[in-house]
């Protein structure tokens, strides 16, 4: 038990991205914007590498969570308003602004010392290294934003979600990195799109996929947030077969 003392705070970020991002991922996916979370985050990054390399980030450490958050905002700004006038196209768009932040991101990376590790703890995260005060810092922004979030999604007031949103995935994206953000609004939200309760069931098959992806990391020594990413997958699987078993007629 004392071996796990030192992961603890992983353990607690692990559990509040779930139950966080869950119900965030099934109004994602009941908005039919799922990429959305993938654009903004790279954005994100993209605004967090470009002030690290204008700036030193352990000196500067707030100038670079201003330049993630802005160009977070401009990007849920700029979504909103292409949403609004090409809604057939809004998939596209954000697929292909993904693509073109993440191309960037690559650029600036080549001009950054130690830009592959840089590109791995963007992708990845450093979930297992979490400290607490990042672990608490991260939950009051996400006590300010959710009740915006979900008062928005009752008023259908879709800027201020796509704002809200975007501070929510920034903050997280930097605690777990982008891959396993994306997975873990995603994919609890595909596996339970169909059953009833669909919240609970979703945290759940979200915390075994974290449960999983933790010890796997511990026991082979490998990353951490690409094990708990495979373990979301793996959960994400057997749920929905479960699920769909249950709800096909006998």
């Amino acid at each position: 038990m004392e071996t796990l003392l030192p992961f603890l705070p992983a353990l607690a970020a692990g559990a509040l991205i779930t139950i966080t991002h869950v119900p965030l991922g099934q109004e994602v996916l009941r908005r039919g914007i799922i990429f959305l979370d993938l654009a903004i985050a790279q954005t994100a990054a993209l605004g967090a590498l470009i002030a690290a390399f204008v700036w030193d980030t352990h000196h500067h450490p707030f100038k670079v969570q201003a330049a993630a958050v802005s160009m977070a905002l401009l990007c849920a700004y700029g979504l909103h308003k292409t949403g609004k006038k090409w809604p057939d196209l809004q998939e596209a768009l954000i697929g292909s602004l993904f693509v073109f932040t993440a191309t960037l991101a690559i650029l600036v990376l080549h001009f950054m010392p130690q830009g592959a590790e840089h590109l791995k703890d963007l992708l990845v995260g450093q979930i297992l290294w979490t400290g607490w005060t990042q672990f608490f810092n991260v939950g009051v922004i996400y006590a300010i934003c959710l009740p915006f979030i979900f008062k928005a999604t009752r008023q259908q007031r879709d800027l201020l979600f796509y704002m809200m949103f975007a501070i929510v995935v920034t903050f997280s994206v930097q605690l777990v990195g982008v891959y396993l953000v994306f997975a873990t609004l995603i994919l609890p939200a595909i596996a339970t799109h169909k059953s009833k309760n669909k919240l609970m069931k979703g945290i759940t098959v979200s915390l075994l996929g974290y449960v999983a992806g933790f010890a796997a990391s511990l026991m082979w020594d490998v990353p951490t947030g690409a094990a708990i990413v495979c373990g979301l997958v793996l959960f994400s699987l057997l749920g929905g077969i479960k699920l769909s078993s249950k709800a096909a007629p006998a």
